[in-house]
């Protein structure tokens, strides 16, 4: 599976952003996918994940309720919609796509899209 993530920009905060990963590949409808944030200076950091179905979602406390996973398997895209973002959201996006169904580990992600930068001002 490849991924390109896409859609980031720069936003005042309180705005909104979706972004899009788009994958290439048969197993996409397979792959749980996560998305993930490295921030100026910081580790990168899991934001939240959506299973193969789109059935189950799962978020960090800081984004809940203000983020939203979803993913049109037909297409072969996964979108992270953002809302009343602040400018502790600023970061670099990454989607990426895991075998396993439910993880929060960068590291059982084996397949990653390029990153997309977010960048929220006060």
């Amino acid at each position: 599976v490849q991924l390109q993530a896409s859609g980031g920009g720069l936003v005042q905060a309180g705005g909104y952003l979706r972004l899009s990963c788009e994958a290439s590949g048969r197993t996409f409808d397979t792959a749980t996918v996560g998305w993930f944030r490295q921030a100026p200076g910081k580790e990168r950091e899991f934001v939240g994940r959506i299973t193969q179905r789109g059935s189950v979602t799962f978020y960090i406390d800081s984004v809940k309720g203000r983020f939203t996973i979803s993913r049109d398997n037909a297409k072969n895209t996964a979108y992270l919609q953002m809302n009343s973002l602040k400018p502790e959201d600023t970061a670099v996006y990454y989607c990426a796509a895991s075998a396993r169904l439910r993880t929060s580990l960068s590291s059982d992600y084996g397949y990653w899209g390029q990153g997309t930068l977010v960048t929220v001002s006060s």
